[in-house]
């Protein structure tokens, strides 16, 4: 009430001085006079639409009256002021009825102008409107009129005051047909008016209810339903043809502009009245679209273009702050050298000007005089202000009745100050005047109707170039935010960030999603070209001079690679010219911006882009793996290479369409694929073919259903009833074993070994306990190896021999294995012991091998030949953890291995001299593999003829098996 105590004072004060109103004269006076009188009703309107707002002051004054002990002395008056208001539209019209002369004239001064642009998309057609284009020899001539802030003034401002100002004084509409007029055409213009925010009012339906119960109205009420009847009819379709007019008035102002930005001085007027009319097309969709009428054409009342219209009104305004020192430089020089001389003169020739108004105009002259281009280029900043202050004070002085100098009677005076009034602007305040005719912040209100908006436009193949606009709007909507209520901000700071987000992340996943069925066409293609597919061709080769066989009916012929890129008709489009268009339009919506602010929050589009290609793309290689836990199937390392290859070629044209960090990309993609997890917590290949490798290839090689060839440098399926569901050798050869190197990197290879040696120590415990088993046996055999018949009954007594067999030939196997991975390895150098094994560097000590063994501290057709790999490595291992002489203790162990070959060798007919002459062998292989032991060590203690008569005896069952 303290508000209307003030408003109402105002008011008749302006009554009582009988103040001149007129847009086209005194603007900003009678701006800011009807601006006053709409913003007081919508506050008071608002508040009445409030259910609970008597129990909320009830409880305020509770509070107050605790907190001080009285009651709050405003809350009998603000009680009474609810009880009034009941019916606020009721109470308003008695209050302004007073005030009816006042405000019809300021409104009537809108006759000529409102109906000037309220015109059909026709008009504005034929008249060329926001053309450059149109009068090609004007084109530097600077864009000005008589009315020039009147321009870019917004149709729904004009509304808004036309409607509420002939509510609140509708006397008015049945003495003055031209009254009547310009309140029947806003009437036509719609169904809603803003009164702030998302709070909107129903104009046909509150002016229905209010002159109902005025006698004498009938004929308004009449011309009320005439006019909804009207709006229902034809206001939606004449809409949309403004808003396809704009779509290309605008983009043709941008394109000119944009390739003469200096035309943005003498046009400078021509980009705001395009923003300003844009802005109005918007909202007016905007708040019918969220309370549309049930009507017959509610197509009129969607948009599936929005997106373009939006964004060429960021694109202008950002073309605007970008040569904003071009305008004010054009403009710094047009206020000193043409409107300072045109005010002078002006001036001079008026009859009467008073000693009061003569210093301001006076000042206003010196002070543009002042202006100079040397203030532009040392970049000086301009406070122009004061002077548009002073000029308002001079309206609001010559606007009363019976001033010393009447401004009605001095049109030009008002001409020029208004012009001069713009063109400060430009120097000082371009951005205030950007948003003021181009802010959409309401949009933040109408979170469904926007997105559905851009679900629309997201639809139009046309239309995903203007995509970014959607999320760059959303910066406009920290200007929601008041400084009188800063409780909201964090609220629309939070809603902002969603929608930015939102459709953010839709037209990354669009823009991915194109680019990776892109690859994936091309890695299709790719692999038409792989090997593996070349038998067809071969064959065909081969016997092509002979007669071929008639094609059976039905029968496709195969096409050969390449024969998609042939073509009869260029009119045709391929699947992939439908994907690479998609894709040109979604990058060019990434051109908007680089980036904008949301609030506190730098958004950078094409982060999101690739944060969702990096995310695909790791899913995608994981799917390109085709592991199938159940049956053990799993892609090629080869095959899979060969297909990430062609993904990163492809992904790498990406570059071209947008200025994207592709090779971080792929780079933090391929290093996510090295560890166990990728950034999103799924499974990567390295674990993928570490689980294959363990669980389907070296689990048969334990059961030997796969051996090692170590002449192959790979495993071999062994022929047995059993069918296997792969051929082990296409996976662990060495071009396999590369292919997987480099799919997985050092660190995958790390994390294979680590498991590796997992599976290694959970043997080697089992081993342990059999040890301690037979350790006393064991204790006295290697205490009496030199005596015969002592070690035949102690051999008798030791117990699970062909267990512990088993178990050495299994970590054998593992090792063969681990061995083979790091051969593919040795280009990698890391200056780290404890990686060297995952680098592939060899090492007469496993380092991993130990950290596992130590952390526990506590031929061939069976792999046997395994065993070498297995006993060397283990016993280096476990002798360095025990800190003894690794060579003295193998060279012990291989004397009592050799005693006990040649006492072996004694019992020709028992059954222990099984297999003799591989065991032979299997010795000479220990000795060959160890760093630690030589030929010299073992010919000392073992004769070298038993060696040869071995490999003699082998080779001959060798032969006779093949026979």
């Amino acid at each position: 009430f303290l508000i209307q105590d003030h408003v109402y004072e105002l008011l008749n004060s302006i009554d009582a001085c009988q103040c001149f109103f007129n847009i086209a004269v005194n603007f900003d006076f009678t701006k800011n006079y009807l601006d006053l009188i709409v913003t007081y009703t919508s506050v008071i309107i608002t508040l009445s639409r409030i259910e609970d707002k008597k129990a909320l002051v009830g409880m305020f004054n509770c509070a107050h009256e605790m907190t001080n002990g009285s009651s709050d002395p405003s809350y009998p008056r603000l009680g009474q002021m609810f009880v009034e208001y009941e019916h606020p539209w009721k109470k308003l019209t008695e209050e302004f009825g007073p005030h009816t002369k006042s405000v019809t004239a300021a409104l009537l001064s809108l006759r000529m102008l409102y109906p000037r642009r309220n015109l059909p998309a026709e008009q504005w057609r034929s008249a060329q409107l926001l053309s450059l284009l149109s009068a090609p020899a004007a084109m530097l001539d600077p864009a000005c009129c008589d009315t020039m802030a009147c321009e870019y003034l917004s149709m729904e401002v004009m509304e808004r005051w036309i409607i509420i100002g002939f509510l609140l004084c509708h006397s008015s509409l049945n003495t003055n047909q031209a009254t009547l007029e310009l309140w029947k055409m806003a009437l036509r213009s719609g169904l809603y008016l803003t009164l702030t925010r998302d709070e909107v009012l129903n104009i046909h339906k509150v002016s229905e209810d209010l002159f109902d119960n005025i006698k004498g109205y009938s004929k308004r009420v009449a011309d009320i339903k005439e006019c909804r009847d009207h709006v229902l009819v034809n206001s939606g379709a004449m809409h949309r043809e403004r808003r396809q007019f704009l779509r290309g008035a605008m983009k043709e102002l941008f394109k000119v502009l944009e390739d003469e930005p200096g035309l943005l001085g003498p046009k400078a007027l021509f980009v705001f009245m395009a923003l300003s009319f844009s802005r109005d097309e918007v909202l007016w969709l905007v708040r019918h679209s969220e309370n549309m009428p049930k009507i017959k054409t509610p197509e009129d009342y969607v948009d599936n273009q929005m997106a373009e219209l939006l964004f060429y009104m960021e694109k202008l305004s950002g073309l605007m702050r970008k040569y904003s020192h071009v305008v004010q430089r054009y403009h710094v020089q047009y206020l000193a050298q043409f409107d300072a001389l045109v005010l002078n003169d002006t001036i001079q020739n008026m009859y009467v000007c008073p000693e009061e108004e003569s210093v301001l105009l006076s000042s206003f002259v010196s002070v543009l005089s002042a202006l100079s281009v040397k203030q532009v280029e040392n970049k000086e900043e301009f406070d122009l202000r004061p002077l548009r202050l002073d000029w308002l004070r001079l309206q609001a002085y010559t606007s009363v009745n019976k001033a010393p100098l009447p401004l009605k009677d001095y049109p030009d005076l008002a001409k020029v100050m208004n012009m001069i009034q713009f063109h400060t602007r430009m120097v000082d305040s371009v951005e205030e005047l950007l948003h003021e005719t181009s802010d959409v912040s309401i949009l933040c209100f109408y979170p469904r109707v926007f997105e559905k908006m851009f679900s629309q436009s997201s639809e139009e193949m046309t239309m995903k170039r203007y995509l970014m606009s959607f999320p760059s709007v959303c910066s406009h909507f920290s200007q929601c935010a008041h400084p009188l209520c800063p409780e909201e901000t964090e609220a629309l700071e939070k809603r902002s960030l969603r929608l930015c987000v939102t459709f953010l992340e839709q037209i990354a996943k669009q823009t991915s999603g194109v680019v990776l069925e892109i690859c994936a066409e091309q890695h299709n293609l790719n692999d038409e070209l792989l090997p593996k597919h070349c038998a067809e061709s071969i064959s065909a080769a081969r016997y092509r001079k002979q007669k071929k066989p008639p094609p059976k009916k039905g029968e496709v012929q195969k096409e050969k690679p390449g024969a998609e890129s042939l073509r009869k008709d260029r009119t045709i489009l391929t699947n992939m010219d439908k994907m690479h268009l998609m894709l040109t339009e979604l990058c060019s919506s990434f051109s908007l911006c680089t980036d904008f602010a949301v609030f506190d929050h730098t958004v950078i589009p094409t982060e999101f882009l690739l944060s969702h290609l990096e995310m695909r793309l790791s899913e995608i290689i994981v799917r390109m793996a085709n592991y199938n836990k159940t049956t053990q199937e799993i892609t090629r390392p080869s095959d899979l290479l060969a297909g990430l290859r062609a993904y990163t070629a492809n992904l790498h044209w990406l570059t071209s369409y947008i200025n994207v960090d592709v090779a971080r990309l792929v780079k933090s993609v391929l290093l996510q694929q090295t560890v166990p997890l990728d950034s999103h917590g799924g499974q990567t290949i390295t674990t993928i073919y570490t689980n294959w490798f363990l669980e389907g290839l070296l689990r048969q090689a334990s059961n030997s259903l796969i051996v090692h060839c170590p002449t192959m440098h790979c495993f071999v399926n062994q022929s047995t009833d059993i069918e296997s569901t792969f051929r082990a050798e296409e996976f662990s050869d060495i071009s396999e074993l590369r292919a997987l190197a480099e799919l997985i990197g050092p660190y995958g290879m790390k994390f294979l070994s680590e498991n590796l040696m997992w599976h290694i120590t959970s043997q080697v415990t089992e081993i342990k306990k059999m040890v301690i088993e037979n350790m006393d046996v064991l204790v006295q055999m290697k205490n009496n190896f030199d005596k015969p018949e002592e070690m035949a009954n102690l051999k008798r007594r030791l117990t699970g021999g062909e267990n512990i067999l088993k178990r050495m030939t299994i970590i054998g196997v593992i090792l063969s294995f681990r061995a083979m991975t790091q051969d593919c390895l040795k280009d990698v150098t890391l200056n780290v012991f404890e990686l060297a094994s995952a680098a592939g560097l060899t090492c007469n000590i496993d380092p991993a091998l130990v950290a596992a063994i130590g952390s526990m501290q506590t031929g061939h057709n069976n792999n046997i030949h395994c065993l070498a790999t297995a006993i060397n490595q283990l016993a280096a291992a476990m002798f360095t953890i025990q800190n003894k002489n690794i060579e003295q203790q193998l060279k012990e162990f291989l004397l009592m291995a050799s005693s006990t070959l040649l006492q072996l060798g004694q019992n020709v007919e028992r059954v222990e001299s099984k297999n003799r002459e591989s065991v032979y062998l299997l010795l000479h292989m220990i000795v060959e593999e160890s760093p630690f032991l030589s030929q010299d060590m073992l010919e000392s203690c073992f004769p070298y003829v038993l060696l040869r008569n071995a490999y003699r005896e082998v080779y001959k069952s060798f032969v006779i098996t093949l026979g």
